[in-house]
């Protein structure tokens, strides 16, 4: 898998994490939005989606990216630029160049992960021998085998754990890390992308796209309900509101106006319910 691929694949799992959706057009949006405020790359949702069909989808041939463009991709995931990440990035499931170290302390032979619970692993992306000898303060002092663990670690300048996280001495942390901690409530403003609004600290996005003051209220709790299939008298009637437009009927969890038609909601009753929600008819077992 190329490189190119790799990262594109990594900042779209990295915007579903920031946003907590999964359709590739709402993540897009996001990251249009977010990559414009934070590092002033101007780069359209549709570019990004067809970034996406090309080497995540394979809907279309594969399109060239400018190198500036990577190297923003990347320092979104934590990296300080694509060269950084090309060298440093390890894929779950994907062969890596790895070596097993042997550390020998007063003539007995300590194999991490056999004989002492270890487990270091050295992974490069060329082809490199790599030496290491156990300095003579080491034996002199009998630092332990988790204390020359250590030691390794701060030679090579990063661990790499059994479950393939990694930490390395960049001073980068991904923005999932920083999501965690940030609800989005500080920045001044919000925008509506189709499932629930969007923090942005811009009062401009993109033409047919209103970006209004933030509301923290709104922010929190307003939401579409994008599976109708999963409402129920029994588990929506009371907590959720309507619209309907032309025929077509959305459902949200909370009372106030649909963002995109202006109309006032309605609480959901038991007919509405009934009528424009639940496992579609066509999905029903027949009962013999």
């Amino acid at each position: 898998m190329s490189k190119i691929k790799l990262l594109i694949h990594e900042i779209f799992k990295q915007g579903e994490i920031d946003t907590g959706k999964n359709k590739k057009n709402g993540v897009a949006l996001f990251l249009s939005v977010h990559l414009k405020e934070v590092y002033n790359l101007g780069i359209d949702e549709r570019t990004l989606v067809r970034y996406y069909d090309a080497y995540i989808a394979g809907t279309r041939n594969e399109i060239s990216i400018e190198p500036y463009k990577l190297d923003i991709f990347s320092k979104y995931i934590g990296y300080d630029d694509f060269g950084h990440f090309s060298r440093t990035f390890i894929k779950k499931n994907d062969e890596a160049k790895s070596t097993t170290v042997k550390i020998s302390v007063d003539d007995e032979e300590v194999i991490p992960g056999v004989n002492s619970g270890i487990v270091i692993t050295l992974t490069n992306t060329v082809e490199t021998t790599q030496n290491f000898s156990v300095p003579e303060f080491v034996k002199q002092n009998g630092l332990g085998i988790m204390e020359i663990a250590l030691l390794l670690c701060l030679v090579t300048g990063n661990v790499v754990f059994s479950n393939n996280k990694k930490i390395s001495n960049s001073s980068s942390f991904p923005l999932s890390l920083m999501s965690g901690i940030e609800s989005g409530t500080d920045k001044k403003y919000m925008y509506w992308d189709g499932e629930r609004y969007i923090a942005t600290d811009s009062s401009f996005i993109r033409p047919g796209l209103e970006v209004k003051a933030m509301d923290e209220h709104l922010f929190l709790h307003f939401k579409k309900n994008t599976r109708k299939d999963t409402l129920t008298v029994d588990n929506a009637l009371g907590v959720t509101w309507y619209s309907k437009f032309y025929g077509t009927v959305e459902f949200f969890t909370m009372d106030g106006v649909d963002p995109e038609n202006g109309k006032e909601l309605r609480k959901s009753t038991s007919f509405i319910l009934d009528k424009y929600a639940g496992k579609p008819k066509d999905s029903i077992d027949v009962e013999e």
